[in-house]
Protein backbone atom coordinates (compact mmCIF):
# COMPACT_ATOMS: atom_id res chain seq x y z
CA UNK A 1 0.00 0.00 0.00
CA UNK A 2 1.03 3.24 -0.72
CA UNK A 3 2.16 5.54 2.22
CA UNK A 4 -0.65 8.21 2.77
CA UNK A 5 1.62 11.28 2.31
CA UNK A 6 3.01 10.20 -1.24
CA UNK A 7 0.05 10.45 -4.27
CA UNK A 8 -0.18 8.66 -7.27
CA UNK A 9 2.62 10.29 -10.05
CA UNK A 10 0.64 12.26 -12.09
CA UNK A 11 2.22 12.80 -15.99
CA UNK A 12 0.12 15.94 -16.44
CA UNK A 13 2.20 18.17 -19.07
CA UNK A 14 3.59 21.30 -17.29
CA UNK A 15 2.52 24.71 -18.65
CA UNK A 16 6.56 25.68 -19.21
CA UNK A 17 6.70 22.14 -21.18
CA UNK A 18 4.87 23.90 -24.06
CA UNK A 19 5.98 25.04 -27.02
CA UNK A 20 4.21 28.56 -27.35
CA UNK A 21 5.27 30.16 -23.94
CA UNK A 22 6.58 33.62 -24.37
CA UNK A 23 9.95 34.01 -23.95
CA UNK A 24 9.96 36.40 -21.40
CA UNK A 25 7.19 34.29 -19.10
CA UNK A 26 10.07 31.88 -19.53
CA UNK A 27 13.10 33.73 -18.43
CA UNK A 28 10.23 34.91 -15.47
CA UNK A 29 9.11 31.30 -14.33
CA UNK A 30 13.05 29.98 -14.21
CA UNK A 31 13.82 32.95 -12.33
CA UNK A 32 11.20 31.55 -9.59
CA UNK A 33 12.38 28.02 -10.06
CA UNK A 34 15.82 29.29 -9.24
CA UNK A 35 14.38 31.30 -6.25
CA UNK A 36 12.95 27.22 -5.16
CA UNK A 37 15.85 25.77 -5.69
CA UNK A 38 17.41 27.86 -3.26
CA UNK A 39 15.11 28.21 -0.68
CA UNK A 40 13.89 24.74 -0.62
CA UNK A 41 17.01 23.10 -1.23
CA UNK A 42 17.25 21.88 -4.75
CA UNK A 43 20.95 23.49 -5.05
CA UNK A 44 22.16 21.53 -1.93
CA UNK A 45 21.25 18.54 -3.36
CA UNK A 46 22.80 18.82 -6.62
CA UNK A 47 25.86 20.09 -4.85
CA UNK A 48 25.48 17.69 -1.72
CA UNK A 49 25.75 14.74 -4.61
CA UNK A 50 28.64 16.57 -6.02
CA UNK A 51 30.23 16.73 -3.30
CA UNK A 52 30.14 13.22 -2.58
CA UNK A 53 32.39 12.47 -6.06
CA UNK A 54 34.96 15.45 -5.92
CA UNK A 55 37.55 13.12 -4.19
CA UNK A 56 37.26 11.03 -6.90
CA UNK A 57 37.49 13.58 -9.98
CA UNK A 58 40.19 14.87 -11.95
CA UNK A 59 42.11 18.32 -10.49
CA UNK A 60 40.67 19.70 -13.78
CA UNK A 61 37.62 18.31 -14.70
CA UNK A 62 34.30 18.56 -16.90
CA UNK A 63 30.89 19.37 -15.85
CA UNK A 64 27.41 19.21 -17.95
CA UNK A 65 24.37 20.53 -16.22
CA UNK A 66 21.21 18.92 -18.64
CA UNK A 67 18.60 21.65 -18.55
CA UNK A 68 20.06 24.28 -16.83
CA UNK A 69 17.49 27.24 -16.92
CA UNK A 70 19.22 30.21 -16.11
CA UNK A 71 22.55 28.82 -15.09
CA UNK A 72 22.55 29.11 -11.34
CA UNK A 73 23.05 25.76 -10.60
CA UNK A 74 26.07 25.66 -12.85
CA UNK A 75 27.80 28.84 -11.61
CA UNK A 76 27.22 27.30 -8.31
CA UNK A 77 28.91 24.39 -8.88
CA UNK A 78 31.99 25.54 -10.65
CA UNK A 79 32.24 27.77 -7.64
CA UNK A 80 31.73 24.37 -4.95
CA UNK A 81 34.50 22.68 -7.14
CA UNK A 82 36.83 25.68 -6.99
CA UNK A 83 36.76 26.02 -3.08
CA UNK A 84 37.72 21.93 -3.26
CA UNK A 85 40.63 22.58 -5.48
CA UNK A 86 38.59 21.25 -8.88
CA UNK A 87 39.15 23.53 -11.64
CA UNK A 88 35.79 22.27 -13.03
CA UNK A 89 35.29 22.92 -16.91
CA UNK A 90 31.07 24.05 -17.18
CA UNK A 91 28.82 23.05 -20.12
CA UNK A 92 25.14 24.33 -20.18
CA UNK A 93 22.73 23.10 -22.41
CA UNK A 94 19.32 23.64 -22.52
CA UNK A 95 16.56 22.85 -25.04
CA UNK A 96 15.93 26.90 -25.16
CA UNK A 97 17.87 28.90 -27.24
CA UNK A 98 16.88 32.13 -25.29
CA UNK A 99 17.84 29.88 -21.97
CA UNK A 100 20.75 28.70 -23.53
CA UNK A 101 22.03 32.11 -24.11
CA UNK A 102 21.16 33.30 -20.63
CA UNK A 103 23.06 30.65 -19.89
CA UNK A 104 26.29 31.59 -21.06
CA UNK A 105 27.59 33.70 -18.79
CA UNK A 106 26.90 31.33 -15.87
CA UNK A 107 29.75 28.67 -17.62
CA UNK A 108 32.52 28.34 -19.79
CA UNK A 109 30.42 27.09 -22.82
CA UNK A 110 26.60 26.92 -23.47
CA UNK A 111 24.98 24.41 -25.68
CA UNK A 112 21.40 25.04 -27.37
CA UNK A 113 20.46 21.10 -28.12
CA UNK A 114 17.93 18.17 -26.85
CA UNK A 115 18.67 16.28 -23.82
CA UNK A 116 17.49 13.20 -25.30
CA UNK A 117 20.19 13.64 -28.21
CA UNK A 118 23.41 14.93 -26.24
CA UNK A 119 25.83 16.22 -29.17
CA UNK A 120 28.91 14.67 -26.93
CA UNK A 121 30.91 11.31 -27.55
CA UNK A 122 30.75 8.46 -25.27
CA UNK A 123 32.73 9.04 -21.92
CA UNK A 124 33.16 12.68 -23.01
CA UNK A 125 32.36 15.19 -19.81
CA UNK A 126 33.50 13.55 -15.96
CA UNK A 127 30.39 14.44 -15.02
CA UNK A 128 26.61 15.05 -16.20
CA UNK A 129 24.40 16.29 -14.07
CA UNK A 130 20.77 17.31 -14.24
CA UNK A 131 19.01 19.38 -11.83
CA UNK A 132 15.01 19.26 -11.72
CA UNK A 133 14.71 18.12 -15.15
CA UNK A 134 14.16 14.32 -14.79
CA UNK A 135 10.39 14.39 -13.94
CA UNK A 136 9.39 15.96 -16.76
CA UNK A 137 10.08 12.81 -18.70
CA UNK A 138 7.80 10.27 -18.94
CA UNK A 139 8.32 6.52 -20.39
CA UNK A 140 10.67 5.71 -23.12
CA UNK A 141 11.74 9.69 -23.50
CA UNK A 142 12.79 9.09 -19.68
CA UNK A 143 14.24 5.89 -20.41
CA UNK A 144 16.23 7.44 -23.54
CA UNK A 145 17.24 10.63 -21.12
CA UNK A 146 18.62 8.48 -18.39
CA UNK A 147 20.86 6.24 -21.37
CA UNK A 148 22.50 9.77 -22.97
CA UNK A 149 23.47 10.89 -19.48
CA UNK A 150 25.10 7.78 -18.82
CA UNK A 151 26.42 7.42 -22.23
CA UNK A 152 28.15 10.77 -21.96
CA UNK A 153 29.80 10.70 -18.12
CA UNK A 154 33.28 9.59 -17.85
CA UNK A 155 33.02 9.41 -14.05
CA UNK A 156 29.73 10.25 -12.45
CA UNK A 157 26.36 10.97 -13.34
CA UNK A 158 24.49 12.80 -11.14
CA UNK A 159 20.49 12.63 -11.24
CA UNK A 160 18.78 15.86 -8.52
CA UNK A 161 15.08 15.98 -8.55
CA UNK A 162 12.18 15.98 -6.00
CA UNK A 163 10.75 13.62 -4.02
CA UNK A 164 7.00 13.15 -4.71
CA UNK A 165 4.74 13.68 -1.16
CA UNK A 166 1.30 16.01 -0.58
CA UNK A 167 3.34 17.94 2.34
CA UNK A 168 5.94 19.18 -0.69
CA UNK A 169 3.08 20.11 -2.93
CA UNK A 170 1.32 21.74 -0.65
CA UNK A 171 4.59 23.29 0.87
CA UNK A 172 5.34 25.45 -2.12
CA UNK A 173 1.59 26.25 -3.17
CA UNK A 174 1.79 28.12 -0.03
CA UNK A 175 5.25 29.62 0.06
CA UNK A 176 4.82 30.74 -3.78
CA UNK A 177 2.33 33.73 -2.46
CA UNK A 178 4.99 35.59 -0.09
CA UNK A 179 7.81 34.46 -2.68
CA UNK A 180 5.77 36.66 -5.10
CA UNK A 181 5.87 33.47 -8.10
CA UNK A 182 4.20 33.97 -10.97
CA UNK A 183 0.65 32.04 -11.28
CA UNK A 184 2.83 29.81 -14.00
CA UNK A 185 5.76 29.56 -11.83
CA UNK A 186 2.83 28.41 -9.26
CA UNK A 187 0.73 25.70 -11.14
CA UNK A 188 3.87 24.31 -12.60
CA UNK A 189 6.04 24.02 -9.23
CA UNK A 190 2.81 21.88 -7.50
CA UNK A 191 2.92 19.95 -10.90
CA UNK A 192 6.50 19.39 -10.85
CA UNK A 193 6.49 17.89 -6.83
CA UNK A 194 3.33 15.45 -8.61
CA UNK A 195 5.45 14.42 -11.44
CA UNK A 196 8.52 13.84 -9.04
CA UNK A 197 9.78 10.64 -7.69
CA UNK A 198 9.80 8.29 -4.39
CA UNK A 199 13.54 6.38 -3.76
CA UNK A 200 12.51 2.85 -5.15
CA UNK A 201 11.20 4.90 -8.54
CA UNK A 202 14.65 7.00 -9.01
CA UNK A 203 16.53 3.76 -8.26
CA UNK A 204 14.69 1.38 -10.53
CA UNK A 205 14.18 3.77 -13.02
CA UNK A 206 17.95 4.39 -13.33
CA UNK A 207 18.56 0.33 -13.08
CA UNK A 208 16.39 -0.13 -16.04
CA UNK A 209 18.02 2.89 -18.12
CA UNK A 210 21.37 1.64 -17.75
CA UNK A 211 21.75 -1.25 -15.67
CA UNK A 212 23.18 0.94 -13.36
CA UNK A 213 22.99 0.53 -9.14
CA UNK A 214 22.43 4.06 -7.92
CA UNK A 215 22.85 5.57 -4.61
CA UNK A 216 19.78 7.35 -4.11
CA UNK A 217 19.74 9.58 -0.98
CA UNK A 218 16.99 11.70 0.21
CA UNK A 219 18.15 15.34 0.81
CA UNK A 220 16.61 17.93 2.85
CA UNK A 221 13.60 20.30 1.13
CA UNK A 222 11.42 16.56 0.09
CA UNK A 223 14.32 16.82 -2.80
CA UNK A 224 16.68 13.28 -4.45
CA UNK A 225 19.74 12.45 -5.85
CA UNK A 226 20.62 9.26 -7.42
CA UNK A 227 24.31 9.01 -8.30
CA UNK A 228 26.41 6.22 -9.85
CA UNK A 229 29.92 5.88 -11.98
CA UNK A 230 29.82 4.52 -15.19
CA UNK A 231 30.80 0.59 -15.44
CA UNK A 232 34.29 1.40 -17.08
CA UNK A 233 35.05 3.09 -13.73
CA UNK A 234 33.14 1.48 -11.26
Amino acid sequence: MRPSLTPRRRCDPEILDRVDIPPSLRERSHRDIAVANAVFGGTRALLGALGDCTPHLPRRASFLDIGTGTGEATLLATRFCAARGIDLQSIALDLDPGLAARARGCANHAVCASALQLPFADASVDVVACHQVAHHFEGDALVAFVREMHRVARHRVIISDLRRSWVAAAGIWTASFPLRFHPVSRHDGVLSVLRGFTVAELRALVYESCGAHALVCRRAGFRLTASWAPPRLA
